[in-house]
């Protein structure tokens, strides 16, 4: 998150951060109630043989309060977990199901406005050693105002990996991803400059409740996009608000594209 988009937040949100541990003796942490909402931690099942353990960072909103998407505008707060104090883990990747738009008077964002359980990939340094995870956890959760969630899970993947109902709950949050893109479904880079991305989208049934969003990485800062219907092509043209002076050498920039019966997610060049 860049300076600017920290001092937004701070300067027009009242910021009440709610701060925890939990005690590593489960695979599942202790629910820990926050304003607007319940937060815990979850891993499930055994690491495979190359290491991969999986689990979930589930968020249980109150009615009327909102959590953000990876990308959640300029002056949000995206998810975010750090294993880097844990034992025998060197990685954790979380993934999103397809957002919704949001108008808070100010911004448009994007995020979920229900329960929502972020699927998370432990990667493990060495199969079949002793592991524990130690994960600061960092979100926002809103209603009129937002209120930074922070604090610290602590588990051990070993103590009832074979929980039916954690497990029920990982595979539960998996089938919510998007799906991978694809030639009839997803978008295409028209036209990159320094001040503006615009795609194609190729998109099956109706086209009409298609929303894009694009996640900024790297130093960049996107807004909303514009969509328009060209010669019956639909596409999407996003301002740059924010750029890094050098573009990125490697990695990509995270998309997903959804429409009424379904969504699926990609990656595009950093433009």
């Amino acid at each position: 998150m860049s300076a600017m988009r920290i001092l937004s937040t701070a300067a027009l949100y009242l910021l009440l951060a709610a701060a925890f541990q939990t005690s590593a003796s489960a695979t599942a942490s202790d629910w820990v109630e926050v304003e607007g909402g319940r937060v815990r931690l979850v891993t499930a099942g055994a690491p495979d043989a190359g290491g991969t353990l999986q689990g979930v960072l589930e968020i249980d909103l109150h009615p009327g309060w909102k959590t953000y998407w990876r990308d959640p505008g300029y002056a949000g707060v995206p998810p975010q977990i750090d294993v880097s104090r844990s034992i025998n883990v060197t990685a954790a990747e979380m993934r999103f199901p397809a957002p919704e738009r949001f108008d808070d008077g100010f911004s448009k964002w994007a995020g979920y406005k229900h329960p929502v359980a972020f699927p998370v990939t432990f990667t493990l340094k060495t199969p079949g050693e002793p592991t524990q995870i130690e994960a600061d956890v960092f979100l926002g959760i809103c209603e009129t105002i937002c209120i930074p969630v922070k604090g610290t899970f602590a588990l051990d993947p070993a103590n009832d990996p074979d929980n039916a109902d954690h497990q029920a709950l990982v595979t539960a949050a998996v089938e919510t991803l998007p799906g991978a893109a694809r030639p009839d479904f997803g978008v295409t880079v028209r036209r990159a400059d320094n001040k503006q991305l615009t795609v194609e989208a190729a998109l099956p049934g109706d086209a009409a409740p298609a929303e894009f969003f694009v996640a900024g990485e790297q130093g960049y800062i996107f807004g909303t996009p514009e969509r328009a219907e060209k010669d019956g092509r639909t596409v999407f043209t996003v301002p740059i608000v924010e750029r890094p002076d050098t573009k990125p050498a490697e990695g990509a920039l995270h998309y997903t594209l959804s429409t009424a019966t379904g969504a699926v997610e990609g990656t595009l060049p950093y433009p």
